[in-house]
């Protein structure tokens, strides 16, 4: 396929967005942005009223959404939400996904049912890369596409009481990681956004844990601006926890945690310190 072929993703305006998780805390400023860059956004969420409420924000932003109730723990029933994303919009013709959806429950390891195991690796990694099996086959027959995965600085260096949520990360990383050469040759992009922990918006809101979180965080809405940049630059992975400053401690933090692996641990605790209840 010669270069003059290739059609990448500069301008979103106009363009076909997948977003998962998005009728709330990071998916709900993902899609803001995106309304503001006039984008299509195909919003998948379980909470119908969610959904109806990001949807009028899209519209009355510029942007065009359109919400599907779809549960994306459920990994053998996304085709069934491929299909429906063709009922509702004539085609199945989507120029970015964006696999957002996420869960955390925080818990000493041992404490983890097979369930909770199960449920956190569904979400947080089983979907994304079903769905992106099933995007990618027509981004690669227009030559054009960008998938997105919102992953997390957990991925790279585990966090204690947060394991699980830590191994789906990682996975997502290194998967995107290998998909990336796969796709070298072609114009579809693979880019991981890795925020730190989320303003108002954090993990460890809806798990009923007390933490003295002493560690950089990552404003939401810092994230979604990170998104659209990465789709307008063809980025590859973007680092976001608070401001230059910080983003530029957290990388020379993991070049000493990778050579130094009992130093990372030891900062590691002493920025995630769990307090009893």
């Amino acid at each position: 396929m010669s270069n003059a072929q290739f059609r990448p993703i500069n301008n979103i305006e106009g363009k076909t967005v997948i977003l998962t998780g998005a009728s709330r805390g990071i998916g709900a400023f993902i899609a803001r942005e995106l309304a503001k860059k006039q984008a299509t956004v195909i919003c998948i969420s379980r909470s119908q009223e969610g959904l109806d409420k990001i949807c009028n924000e899209i519209n009355d932003l510029g942007g065009k959404g359109i919400g599907i109730n779809f549960n994306i723990s459920k990994v053998e029933r996304i085709p069934e939400l491929v299909y429906e994303i063709k009922q509702l919009t004539g085609s199945f013709d989507v120029d970015i996904l964006i696999n957002n959806a996420g869960i955390e429950i925080y818990r000493a390891f041992h404490h983890y049912s097979l369930k909770d195991i199960q449920l956190v690796l569904s979400v947080n990694l089983l979907a994304a890369i079903e769905l992106s099996r099933l995007v990618l086959p027509q981004m690669l027959d227009k030559a054009s596409g960008h998938i997105i995965n919102i992953a997390s600085l957990t991925g790279k260096k585990g966090l204690a009481y947060d394991s699980i949520y830590s191994a789906s990360k990682a996975g997502l990383i290194t998967w995107a990681d290998a998909l990336k050469q796969e796709l070298a040759n072609t114009n579809i992009k693979i880019s991981n956004i890795c925020p730190e922990s989320i303003s108002e918006q954090a993990s460890f809101a809806d798990t009923g844990i007390s933490t003295t979180l002493k560690a950089a965080i990552s404003i939401p809405e810092k994230v979604a601006i990170a998104v659209c940049y990465t789709l307008e630059n063809n980025g590859v992975e973007i680092v976001e926890n608070g401001n230059f400053l910080t983003r530029n401690i957290t990388k020379l933090k993991f070049a000493f945690e990778e050579h130094l692996p009992r130093f990372g641990d030891d900062i590691k605790r002493s920025l995630h310190q769990p307090n009893s209840q």
